[in-house]
């Protein structure tokens, strides 16, 4: 058996790659191993971007083991930290994740790409919400979806099960950018070292306050950033990479960042 996560990392970008043929589905030990994979690279100072991919080019991701499921995997089981795929439950993960959707994204495997911050898509890839059709709910898609896309595009992709391709859902605004396979991934590392060059304060606190500000209205969030009630603002307004921000502004030099 082989390790059905497999991990590469190169300075401070960590890729996080499923691999579980045929469909990179995941069971519930599958998603244990994410959540610690997640953990980690959300509690390690050196890591600043993660990539989330899936292996060869047929899928991204069938989302849940349904043959595990048949095997004894309960589906209100134990994900493990971070919930399903390690990712959309886990707490202050403040560092930006790219989805490099590299084929079928149906069901959790929509889910494990919603809870990334970009998404990339290869030319061939599709995405759908299938649950509906074996009676039962696409949980998380339910509370995420409606938010990034027009509310009548989301409902039809929950209640029907319907498949968009890689030009329709760049179209309603799912995915960032569409590829040619043979450039995905090489975009998705790009993207990530522009990334892994930036403030990581600043990401940590962007990510914040766009986490705790859905649900709640402009004035409560703007009170929470200029009375510093965020940790990550706090954080941010405090440091050393505040100031060294205005000074290469004011030198007209790039800035070096050292997240403190």
């Amino acid at each position: 058996m082989t390790d059905p996560i497999r991990t590469r990392r190169d300075n401070a970008v960590l890729e996080v790659t499923i691999d579980r043929p045929k469909a990179n589905a995941v069971d519930l030990a599958t998603s244990r191993i994410m959540g610690r994979i997640f953990q980690d690279f959300r509690d390690d100072d050196s890591l600043r971007v993660a990539i989330v991919t899936g292996a060869g080019e047929r899928f991204f991701s069938a989302g849940w083991d349904l043959k595990a499921a048949a095997g004894g995997d309960a589906v209100d089981g134990d994900y493990g930290v971070g919930g399903f795929g390690g990712m959309q439950e886990l707490r202050d993960l403040n560092k930006p994740v790219i989805a490099a959707v590299n084929g079928i994204c149906c069901g959790g495997g929509l889910e494990i790409a919603l809870s990334a911050d970009l998404i990339l898509a290869a030319e061939h890839a599709t995405f759908a919400l299938p649950e509906i059709r074996s009676g039962t709910v696409a949980d998380a898609a339910s509370i995420r979806l409606p938010k990034r896309i027009p509310y009548h595009i989301a409902m039809d992709m929950l209640l029907t099960g319907r498949w968009l391709d890689a030009a329709e859902a760049h179209r309603w605004g799912l995915v960032n950018e569409v590829l040619p396979a043979g450039k995905l991934l090489d975009r998705a590392w790009d993207l990530a070292h522009l990334l892994a060059s930036g403030p990581p304060l600043v990401h940590a606190a962007i990510k914040e306050i766009v986490r705790d500000a859905e649900g709640k209205d402009f004035p409560t969030v703007m009170n929470k950033i200029t009375k510093r009630q965020y940790r990550t603002v706090d954080a941010l307004y405090g440091s050393e990479d505040q100031i060294e921000g205005a000074r290469a502004f004011a030198e007209k030099r790039p800035p070096i960042w050292k997240g403190k």
